[in-house]
């Protein structure tokens, strides 16, 4: 299954905000939305995860879910993304199906052989530089923590998912990042701020 490269991981405080931010993205081109808004209640959650699933449908965007197998269950999400502290992808991929697309968060070389030993369907690896976006960060990689742990998968021939790079990353870091053999980028304040960047970032990622 072809995965987009570039997915948009929305931000907003409000149902209101999250929900303008996502048709933003959407107008100008994203395919791959996740919905993340850690500060609502598992209701509030919920509710949005509704209509943003129905705006996903009509637009034919891939649609995930940050952090949560029951949500992404029961609004029947194309998957989940699970960060190191969440529920484990085997029981995602329980609970959601083999049909569904299960990623997760990595941070070192040993995260990553955990996720590709847990089978995600792809790799969130970062933080490429530091990020307001998310509160606990974990250490900044840069390109060239990129360059040892895609280096250390080759030199021990581990075969390894689409792996995104994560975290501030702007349209001048692409190149370098997919000439490390980065498969794509996961955005959220660069398109939410400005969501014409959308069709930049594909173009660069082609």
């Amino acid at each position: 299954m072809m995965q987009s490269k570039l997915q948009y991981i929305s931000q907003g405080t409000t149902a209101k905000e999250q929900t303008y931010n996502i048709l933003q993205a959407l107008d100008h081109g994203a395919d791959w939305i996740q919905l993340r808004w850690k500060t609502a209640t598992d209701e509030e959650r919920v509710k949005l995860a509704e209509q943003v699933r129905q705006r996903c449908q009509d637009y034919q965007a891939t649609y995930i879910i940050n952090d949560s197998i029951p949500i992404a269950k029961q609004v029947d999400a194309d998957g989940v993304h699970l960060g190191l502290d969440d529920e484990g992808i085997e029981k995602a991929r329980y609970v959601l199906g083999k049909g569904k697309i299960i990623g997760g968060t990595a941070n070192t070389i040993a995260d990553v052989t955990k996720r590709i030993d847990e089978g995600c369907n792809y790799i969130g690896l970062g933080p490429y530089r530091t990020t307001s976006t998310k509160e606990k960060l974990s250490p900044v990689l840069g390109i060239e923590g990129y360059r040892k742990i895609i280096l250390y998968l080759k030199e021990h021939e581990i075969d390894f998912p689409p792996i995104y790079a994560i975290g501030g990353i702007d349209l001048t870091d692409i190149q370098s990042l997919l000439e490390e053999g980065i498969y794509g980028v996961a955005i959220s304040k660069a398109i939410t701020d400005t969501p014409i960047l959308v069709s930049d970032f594909k173009k660069l990622l082609r």
